[in-house]
């Protein structure tokens, strides 16, 4: 017989988002007829621009043409979006052959855990996007750092207490606190994987809705950054290609293994075994994306979302519950004191049709949090904040 893969055990039975799914299905075969409203899980909402519709257009009409028709392409993506994004993302601090297109952030952060296997220690915010500890313990990983990140320490580890690791995952604006570092505190980050010889593993997906100017959007803003940090970014959230699947990872050649090697050298070995590229039609739908017109309507969407988060914020503010993030992030970040995560989801599941996510599944500093997503239709959003009022 063959014999299952002994690190599925260590997981929980189900992933965090399936789990909700399914108690929402549950209360809906009992409630037939509530019309539950979602601020749970982060999916866009809202049509894709019409620029970077026109993109997708055009590049699915050229493969139906003889002139138009590629097969294969470069794994690491086209030049001219892998270029786009060095200059319209980074400002050129990086180079566009440090630019790796993917099939999405998600899948890279995988990918990158392949990468550095399992013999590996790991340090993650708490809470944090549950891939970081999960897809790591996938691979065998068993050094697990928790860095707790709370309203006592304004979001940001206690590095000074935390204990050295090879990778380092840290995202800004962080899912779920919508907390976003500043210069210092990256400076910080930054000395901190100098003195232990570590490597960060930078989630900037949400780096477009910081609208503070004072803020960076990507640890490269940082001097010092390249040699201790990937970046992984993408079109989801920003686009609406959450379905289109697209996004990219940069790794800097000043990046080096242990030995001396450069990282990129093995990242090109296994992004070329493992993947064939991304889509062509999505990677054309990106380069549209990211010309001027593209930029300002991404732009345009994400004050969409980030005036859904106003609202929610304005809106719970007279519960006198600590309210946090929706600022320069889609994510509402709620504490309910003296209350357990899933009791207060279960709570508003049945008191106001309202589905959102427990700050447990996050990590054990999320406990007595839930997250409020702020991706949604305008008028549904309106609606859960005064279904809220009523129950807060």
């Amino acid at each position: 017989m063959t014999k299952r893969n002994p690190h599925f055990s260590t997981l929980k039975p189900t992933y965090l988002f399936p789990e909700i799914n399914q108690r929402k299905q549950q209360y809906l075969a009992q409630h037939a007829h509530a019309e539950l409203i979602s601020l749970g899980i982060g999916d866009t909402t809202e049509p894709i621009p019409a620029t970077i519709t026109e993109g997708l257009i055009k590049g699915a009409t050229l493969l139906g043409t003889k002139e138009g028709y590629t097969g294969y392409a470069q794994e690491q993506g086209q030049n001219l979006l892998r270029e786009r994004v060095a200059e319209k993302i980074y400002g050129n601090r990086i180079a566009a052959h440090e630019v790796f297109i993917s099939d999405g952030a998600k899948c890279d952060i995988g990918r990158l855990q392949t990468l550095f296997g399992g013999d590996v220690s790991i340090a993650v915010q708490d809470p944090a996007y549950p891939v970081y500890v999960e897809g790591s313990m996938l691979h065998g990983v068993k050094k697990i750092c928790y860095m707790p990140c709370t309203p006592e320490n304004h979001f940001f580890p206690s590095l000074e207490t935390a204990p050295p690791a090879n990778l380092i995952y840290f995202c800004s604006p962080n899912n779920p606190t919508g907390a976003v570092a500043n210069h210092a505190q990256l400076r910080k980050l930054i000395q901190f994987a100098k003195a232990h010889q570590s490597i960060i593993l930078f989630d900037s997906a949400y780096a477009h809705y910081i609208q503070d100017p004072s803020l960076p959007r990507s640890i490269y803003e940082i001097e010092g950054a390249q040699e201790v940090a990937i970046e992984m970014g993408s079109f989801s959230k920003i686009a609406g290609f959450t379905g289109v699947r697209l996004g990219w990872t940069v790794v800097p050649e000043k990046l080096l293994f242990e030995d001396g090697t450069p990282v990129i050298k093995d990242w090109t070995r296994l992004f070329t075994t493992l993947f064939n590229g991304a889509s062509n039609i999505a990677q054309h739908g990106g380069i549209a994306a990211l010309s001027d017109q593209g930029f300002e309507e991404m732009q345009q969407l994400t004050r969409f979302y980030l005036e859904n988060a106003r609202l929610i914020v304005e809106g719970l503010k007279h519960s006198r519950l600590e309210i946090y993030g929706g600022t320069n992030a889609p994510y509402v970040w709620v504490r309910f004191p003296g209350q357990k995560s899933w009791e207060v989801f279960q709570t508003l599941l049945e008191k106001a049709q309202i589905v959102t996510t427990p700050g447990s599944g996050f990590g054990p500093a999320g406990e007595g949090f839930v997250r409020l997503s702020a991706f949604g239709q305008r008028e549904k959003v309106a609606e859960a904040v005064l279904r809220l009022q009523k129950v807060l």
